[in-house]
């Protein structure tokens, strides 16, 4: 379940991204519709906490509030500041009752002092990816990933990927039309593979080069039909080998990758909010044969689509008798 969140706020910790923790989760959306969290901010020893910016956050809770949490979140932090031992304790005992930690950017080398990182497949900001792996040889860092999720330990690359984290969580959890109306109001991309890149050159958009935004919200109504990276070229007015190069630079991964995530996302709103069969899903989401929708939606989202079907309802129903 993810009802209970919270935030920790360090000494020295960054704005952006306790705000990101914040926006995700500590704002009432009930009007639309979506669930709402027991969201509350939490520092070592309650009271005032003064971020790497100046100013100061007050916060009413100490690390008791972190026992009842389903989720605990992480922003960045000084690297080099070492926490007191409660802290640390409290998120190994969180994680030993079954609490899930997310961690945003340098948030990750919290969770390698405590020993969450050992054995773990874990990301932070490209900068600090050859620190984290030397400070905790245990931890299997990859730093050109947007997101990782060995649950319950959940680590995001530098500030903006923390919203690609966060609502990674919410769409594993709540499904992708919670994630997607989350992001809709934050004005924030519905859904950024983890795997993508940290390293998205932007490169200068000048007339007649094809900019692929167009072409982007084309697929996007049309992931059903039979794509191929010859036919996208043709589309963008490019080259094959030119345009997977632009597709890579812009968007942070080739364009079948990107292809795939965004059929499965459509795949995953299917199964949630219609009752067609899934040889319909897999038609109408792009994959052809239920057997290939099977392969892609079991490596991205970690179950079958009958499992993810069963699982969702069931989701859907306990919130309905809140």
């Amino acid at each position: 379940m993810l009802s209970d969140v919270a935030v920790l706020a360090l000494d020295g910790g960054h704005a952006f991204e306790l705000g990101v923790f914040c926006e995700v989760f500590g704002m009432d959306r009930g009007d639309d519709g979506l669930p709402g969290y027991d969201f509350a901010v939490v520092s070592a020893t309650g009271g005032r906490v003064r971020t790497r910016h100046g100013f100061h956050v007050e916060t009413p809770h100490g690390l008791e509030r972190l026992e009842s949490a389903d989720l605990i979140g992480v922003p960045a932090s000084d690297p080099d500041v070492r926490h007191p031992e409660e802290l640390y304790e409290a998120l190994r005992a969180a994680v030993r009752r079954g609490a899930r930690v997310l961690s945003i950017c340098s948030g990750a080398f919290l969770l390698g002092e405590a020993g969450l990182l050992d054995g773990r497949r874990c990301t932070t900001h490209w900068r600090y990816g050859d620190e984290l792996a030397r400070r905790y040889p245990r931890a299997r860092v990859e730093t050109d990933v947007l997101y990782v999720d060995e649950d319950p330990v959940i680590t995001g690359a530098g500030t903006a990927a923390g919203i690609d984290t966060c609502l990674h969580l919410v769409r594993k959890e709540q499904g992708s039309a919670v994630a997607s109306d989350i992001a809709r109001r934050m004005v924030a991309p519905p859904y950024r593979d983890g795997g993508q890149s940290q390293y998205v050159k932007r490169p200068d958009i000048t007339p007649g080069t094809g900019h692929l935004a167009p072409l982007l919200v084309w697929l996007e109504a049309n992931l059903h039909e039979e794509l191929t990276v010859d036919g996208m070229a043709r589309r963008a007015g490019m080259s094959p080998r030119t345009f997977a190069r632009r597709f890579h630079e812009e968007i942070g991964t080739t364009p079948l990758q990107w292809l795939t995530g965004q059929r499965v996302l459509l795949a995953q709103h299917r199964l949630e909010n219609t009752d067609e069969p899934i040889t319909i899903v897999a038609e109408r989401a792009g994959f052809g044969s239920v057997a290939t929708l099977r392969h892609h939606f079991a490596r991205r989202v970690g179950t079958t689509p009958h499992g993810y079907r069963r699982a969702f309802r069931g989701l859907a129903d306990d919130r309905s008798r809140r």
